[in-house]
């Protein structure tokens, strides 16, 4: 299986299974010198962590990261720094239950990737999707934590603004309102809402899917290079690759389609420290380079595939069935997607910004 790294400077390769005995990563490039603890890492990956609320899969993983190479304390102000070499860091799994599949082990989930890696490779890892398991986005969580630290001054956030047909109200976005609700939502209204609507879900046995937001402050204005190297492009491809998503749209997005050319430029003004925008319909990228703006994605995150409801399917013998999907499952995946997508937007603007200080000091 190959196509497990991603990034050019700062590249981030992640290994191990979902019902293995560990999942980590490898993450290569980062510069020397900067302070680096566990509990950095830790406090990023505690907010994925499964099992925190109703509203998420049962499954009881501590996420206990342990960093194996690429730091050591600088003695000269005893702060523990990377060392510019491989940063390699594991997480135990701790709270596998593989028997829960073994009725499925010959069925193939419908909505799952269980089809297409069998149709590939010729076997699949029935137990919990093996490497197609979500369980491998903790390890982008603890590269995410470390990609924070390149960039001066970076500050990348992110919200649950939509679960199924229900949406936030921007008017009333608070970013300190994430992190008091357990579901990243920055309108304390709409968690409410949110909670009522995704109890009728879970208690259905069903799923819904769910609408994420990210930002990104402190982006300076030049990264991301024309055409193929394009700060836009490589986020979509990033957020893309996260389990579940299906679509990705950068500023107005798919909105841009209703607006008109007045309406969807952002008109520029003279600042005491260089150009100002006055809206930011763009996301933050023009040509594929950052304008200094905040950075702004979205992305849609499907339903949960594995529910309770029977479906039908066929199995590896060729044959019509049914299949009913048992185990801890999340009735809404895009809640915990919230830290992850964090993490994939962090990597690319670290590395963007390590490939622009390449190219042009």
């Amino acid at each position: 299986m190959s196509f497990n790294t991603f990034g050019h400077l700062f590249r981030v390769t992640t290994f191990g299974e979902s019902h293995g005995p560990a999942i980590g990563c490898v993450v290569d490039g980062c510069p020397p010198r900067l302070p680096l603890t566990v509990e950095e890492i830790q406090r990023d990956l505690d907010r994925r962590r499964p099992g925190q609320s109703r509203f998420t899969t049962q499954r009881q993983e501590a996420d206990v990261v342990k960093i194996l190479s690429g730091v050591m304390v600088d003695e000269a102000n005893g702060l523990q720094v990377t060392t510019g070499t491989p940063i390699a860091l594991l997480i135990e799994n701790t709270d596998q239950r593989s028997k829960d599949y073994s009725d499925i082990k010959d069925k193939f989930r419908p909505g799952h990737a269980d089809f297409t890696y069998e149709a590939k490779y010729g076997i699949r890892d029935y137990r919990g999707g093996g490497r197609s398991s979500a369980r491998e986005t903790a390890t982008r969580v603890a590269a995410g934590a470390v990609a924070r630290k390149v960039v001066p001054g970076l500050k990348v956030r992110g919200a649950l603004v939509q679960i199924g047909p229900h949406k936030i109200d921007r008017a009333k976005w608070d970013w300190d309102e994430v992190d008091r609700n357990p579901f990243f939502c920055p309108d304390q209204e709409a968690a409410a809402r949110f909670a009522d609507y995704l109890d009728g879900i879970r208690k259905n046995g069903s799923s819904i899917g769910a609408v994420l937001e990210v930002v990104a402050d402190g982006v300076p204005a030049g990264l991301g290079a024309p055409i193929y190297g394009k700060l836009d492009s490589d986020l979509a491809a990033a957020l893309m690759s996260i389990n579940a998503v299906k679509g990705v749209e950068i500023g107005a997005g798919f909105g841009a389609a209703e607006l008109t050319g007045e309406e969807n430029a952002d008109e520029m003004r003279m600042g005491n420290h260089g150009p100002v925008f006055t809206s930011n319909r763009a996301g933050g990228i023009l040509g594929g380079i950052s304008t200094g703006q905040a950075v702004v994605a979205r992305f849609a995150v499907k339903p949960t595939s594995s529910i309770l409801t029977p479906r039908r399917t066929v199995d590896r013998k060729g044959h019509d069935t049914d299949i009913l999907t048992k185990g801890r499952h999340d009735p809404c995946v895009g809640i915990r997607a919230v830290p992850v997508g964090e993490a994939m937007v962090a990597c690319v603007i670290a590395d963007h910004f390590l490939r622009h200080r390449g190219q042009v000091g």
